[in-house]
């Protein structure tokens, strides 16, 4: 892995979190003696054998799992054995500004989606017309890998997830669950009543920031935005970012939920365990199949672990369809045809939802006030985070954060159709060193539009549909479960995403001309994209065309296993997010969201985690305080 970077919006978290510029080899020295310097036994037990039988086995240690490890742990009687098919953290994942540098190593699983096929037309900007889509494969998961912002969804989002038949998903009853979470470090927010403190899971503002970032916020005033707390009362308006930060260093969840409890003697961590099958007994003739465990890889030895209980997948939103198809959990038809028996028929695997917008839209200014490689490659940088945790480093790079409206958008409620995050640099921003990589640019776009720019001081909004109506699928590539799956996001299947996001990128050239940024003499980028020139830049047909080139996810992956009533003949899992068709089986993760939320979905998928936990202490007879 390279040694190091100050850092932009990539991969949200749940998140964005593009990064750059390299620190010197003698600050990321310093950095790691102080990392390790602190007690090693701090860091969770991975344990060298598991035991024959437990509980309840956990399938992934992610946003979700890690959660749920804590809370179903804390039932004495109870044993839990959480499966990670990734390592642990290292001292490099926990300096925010370094998370650019995490992804296409050995803690990413490195998805890239499918070429699109027949008049589908996205990701055409990058090398073999296929994007990149990072998951974590850590402890922590993708909460190790984003640029941890902290962003709840709408009101709307949860509510009607209810009147779809979810009883008990409705925004009044999801809100206890993100305030149980949550230790709020920021006064202004913490005394109001949509925050908390005392959680596990730490909240705050960035230590440091540029000061394009509060011309961010007066931007979207002289807009006509509020500037408001986005995870309170309404959500449109613009905000600083709050972030999943702890002291200028990342709280992944592994963090927050793992490392306090873990010398509790009935939990087990087994890390580098990759799930291959959940084991599923069909039961016999009229009888309901019911897991009852999971082989797993570990060391290139094939275990068997079992369960009293249950199984509960927390993978995300690819890797847990993927292991109910191999397990004969999925879709009649596809597995059919792959040779695998089936055990319930289920749409697995459908509904896949991302949130998606135009990647590199940059504007260019004349103040050395941006977030740049050449500019925080100091040792002073480095001295400054690792004595004070202050500095650079400790941003993840999404210093602001809108959600607007455009002319399609509902104006009538509190529910935005798009959500802005604002970067203090962009592509050009590390010298070419690290973003395209991540990215998977071609050349010819980097060296057209970005190359030029080396030198000069950019900043980027992020443009997000945040209700995509198209919608894809993940399917099997064979019943191998090594064997990585097919991701097909089907983007811009709707024409009405590409016209939302349109309106977005007008909104974020309204944002440039204001007065707060034409203090710093901001105008747009106007080099025409590779792929566009034979449309006049600034139309409707050349945005839609650089939106199918420079196709941007910030890795929102949700839907693949869907929450719904019996009634629903999408439905994977039932409200209590039990698989329909297999007792003791559950998901919980963002596989279970029927329509993904507006915003980072790493915050929900954490709530996601604490109610489902205590549904599973209700529905083995625990009583549950709430």
């Amino acid at each position: 892995m390279p040694p190091a970077l100050p850092a932009l919006p990539l991969l949200g978290g749940g998140g964005a979190s593009m990064a750059l510029g390299l620190v010197p080899l003698i600050a990321i020295g310093m950095v790691f003696m102080r990392y390790t310097a602190v007690d090693p036994e701090s860091r969770p037990i991975d344990v060298r054998e598991v035991l024959p039988v437990y509980d309840f086995v956990i399938v992934g240690g992610g946003s979700a799992g890690a959660v749920l490890a804590n809370r179903l742990s804390e039932v004495p009687d109870w044993n839990v054995l959480l499966l990670e098919a990734g390592g642990d953290e290292t001292e490099i994942s926990d300096v925010p500004s370094l998370a650019g540098y995490l992804q296409l190593s050995d803690m990413d699983w490195q998805y890239k989606t499918s070429p699109p096929g027949g008049d589908a037309a996205y990701c055409l900007a990058m090398n073999g017309d296929r994007c990149n889509w990072p998951r974590g494969k850590v402890l922590g998961g993708s909460s190790v890998l984003n640029a941890m912002i902290y962003v709840r969804g709408n009101r709307y989002d949860y509510d009607n997830w209810e009147q779809l038949g979810n009883p008990g998903w409705g925004y009044d009853s999801v809100l206890p669950y993100f305030k149980k979470s949550e230790d709020n470090r920021n006064p202004y927010l913490a005394r109001t009543p949509y925050h908390s403190t005392g959680g596990y899971l730490t909240v705050q503002e960035a230590p440091w920031r540029t000061p394009l970032s509060l011309a961010f916020v007066q931007a979207g005033v002289e807009l006509g935005y509020p500037n408001r707390d986005i995870n309170g009362a309404k959500q449109t308006g613009f905000m600083l970012s709050q972030l999943t930060v702890r002291r200028g260093s990342r709280c992944s969840t592994a963090k927050a939920f793992l490392r306090p409890v873990r010398l509790r003697n009935n939990l087990h961590i087994a890390l580098k365990a990759q799930a291959l099958k959940v084991l599923i007994d069909p039961g016999g003739k009229g009888a309901i199949p019911f897991a009852y465990g999971v082989q797993f890889l570990r060391g290139n030895r094939k275990q068997v672990v079992r369960v009293r209980r249950e199984v509960i997948l927390s993978a995300g939103a690819i890797a847990s369809p993927q292991l109910l198809m191999v397990s004969g959990v999925g879709p009649r038809a596809h597995l059919q045809e792959l040779g695998i028996p089936v055990v319930s028929d289920l749409k697995v695997g459908h509904n896949l939802q991302d949130h998606v917008g135009l990647g590199g839209l940059t504007y260019i200014v004349d103040e050395p006030v941006t977030f740049k490689k050449s500019r925080f490659q100091t040792v002073a940088v480095g001295l400054e985070y690792i004595f004070n945790e202050r500095g650079p480093l400790t941003t993840g790079g999404v210093e602001g954060l809108a959600f607007v409206n455009s002319k399609y958008a509902n104006k009538s409620i509190d529910f935005p159709d798009i959500q802005f995050h604002f970067a203090p640099s962009s592509v050009n921003s590390d010298g070419g060193e690290q973003i395209r990589k991540i990215l998977g640019l071609r050349d010819r776009v980097y060296n057209t539009m970005y190359k030029p720019l080396v030198n000069a001081e950019t900043w980027t909004i992020l443009p997000l549909l945040l209700r995509p109506r198209s919608s894809g699928w993940v399917r099997l590539k064979s019943r191998n479960p090594l064997h990585y799956p097919l991701i097909e996001p089907n983007y811009f299947a709707h024409r009405e995403d590409i016209d939302v996001l349109i309106e977005g990128i007008r909104i974020a050239n309204a944002v440039s001309n204001t007065s707060a940024f034409q203090r710093f003499a901001s105008r747009p980028l106007t080099t025409p994209m590779p792929g566009c020139r034979q449309h006049v830049f600034d139309t409707d047909a050349y945005w839609e065309c650089a939106i199918r080139h420079f196709t941007f996810t910030i890795y929102h992956p949700t839907g693949t296993c869907k929450m719904g009533p019996p009634s629903d003949p999408d439905a994977v899992v039932d409200p209590r997010l039990r698989v329909y068709g297999v007792q003791r089986l559950r998901v919980v993760d963002a596989s279970i969201m029927p329509q993904i939320v507006s915003g980072n979905p790493n915050a929900p998928v954490i709530m996601i985690g604490e109610k489902a936990s205590d549904m599973i202490k209700e529905d083995w007879g625990i009583k549950v305080t709430k």
